[in-house]
């Protein structure tokens, strides 16, 4: 459809106005009734422009007053109730004017224009296929705006239909509801983001936090470790000692005894060279004797096969290592705060044991 411009003082807000407003509806064109209102037979009342436009449309063949032929009068249907209304030789113009609505219309107009005298004109669509007709109904069955004239005698004349107003004030509510929905849904959406977004900071501030505390707990390992390395080399330490000072005491007491031998040797070489053989046996008495207790004494305390051997204080870290490797982070559910987790590091080595022993 078609549609053109045109102009519309807008209607009055108030409940009571809008009451009103619906009992001076014409049930043609659907708009607030357009002077002269004229009143049919059974009590109904129409636009005169409405009635004629009615009226000619169920007869044709019917010719205007304007005409200076004689005619005959004619006969419609009342739209609200069917109800035939039959007229004389002066067509609509004969139907009696119904001057009480026409004096309500004005008045209800003078009322709904208090308020408004100040608001600018609503903007009003014109049907172009007939001519002035103003788009005033909306088809729901082709779902589009048109004018009375078309539901009368045009497209829509099978169509089911309503004032436009109604479905512009529901459509608009529709609308509305829908806009609240967007806007609680954004709503909803943006609360979800910020939640989101406050998991994110949970989230960096807690794996900061874990990866602090698996510092501190590796720390402590390499604590522990450096400090029983320690321990370990101390203990090899004082062995290896212990054996290099027995080792370094038997040396001295073999060099005394060497020293005294040499001392032996050369006095035993004098004793050789006497020329006198009464001094000579003299002296070879106490040489030998000396010798004696010099090869008597040579059987010295020596180190024992093997002493110079550490292996004892070899460890075997394989099982310890395994565990190292081993280590992993706990599988069942587990809070930010548990109290364990300060105690992980000293219960590595429970299984195995001391590794000391190793």
């Amino acid at each position: 459809m078609n549609f053109g411009l045109s102009f519309k003082p807008p209607a009055g807000e108030s409940s009571s106005m809008d009451n009103l407003e619906k009992q001076l509806i014409c049930p043609i064109c659907l708009e607030m009734f357009t002077k002269p209102v004229v009143i049919l037979p059974c009590q109904h009342n129409l636009c005169r422009k409405c009635a004629s436009d009615v009226f000619q449309a169920s007869n044709p063949l019917w010719q205007s007053r304007s005409s200076t032929a004689i005619s005959t009068g004619g006969r419609f249907r009342c739209p609200s109730c069917r109800h035939e209304v039959v007229l004389d030789r002066h067509g609509v113009y004969g139907l009696q004017r119904n001057l009480l609505v026409e004096n309500i219309i004005d008045i209800y107009k003078q009322e709904s224009s208090r308020p408004l005298h100040a608001q600018a004109e609503q903007q009003q669509l014109m049907c172009e296929e007939h001519g002035e007709e103003r788009i005033n109904i909306y088809c729901l069955s082709c779902e589009t705006p048109t004018c009375s004239m078309c539901k009368v005698f045009g497209a829509h004349k099978d169509c089911e239909v309503a004032p436009l107003q109604n479905v512009y004030k529901r459509q608009k509510t529709e609308l509305s509801d829908g806009i609240a929905i967007l806007v609680a849904g954004n709503d909803t959406m943006q609360a979800i983001m910020s939640q989101m977004e406050d998991i994110c900071r949970t989230i960096e501030e807690n794996g900061c936090r874990q990866k602090q505390a698996l510092c501190d707990k590796f720390d402590t390992l390499y604590g522990i470790l450096e400090e029983r390395k320690k321990e370990l080399v101390e203990s090899v330490s004082r062995e290896q000692d212990r054996k290099l000072r027995h080792v370094r005491g038997l040396i001295r007491r073999h060099g005394d005894h060497l020293e005294g031998a040499v001392k032996l040797v050369e006095t035993a070489i004098q004793s050789m060279e006497e020329p006198q053989m009464a001094i000579f046996l003299q002296s070879a008495k106490d040489v030998f004797k000396k010798i004696s207790d010099t090869a008597k004494a040579s059987d010295l305390e020596r180190a024992e096969p093997g002493y110079e051997s550490m292996a004892q204080f070899g460890i075997d870290t394989d099982d310890v290592a395994d565990v190292l490797r081993g280590i992993d982070f706990q599988t069942g559910p587990q809070t930010e705060d548990d109290d364990d987790l300060e105690d992980d590091g000293e219960g590595l080595f429970a299984a195995d044991g001391d590794p000391g022993r190793h």
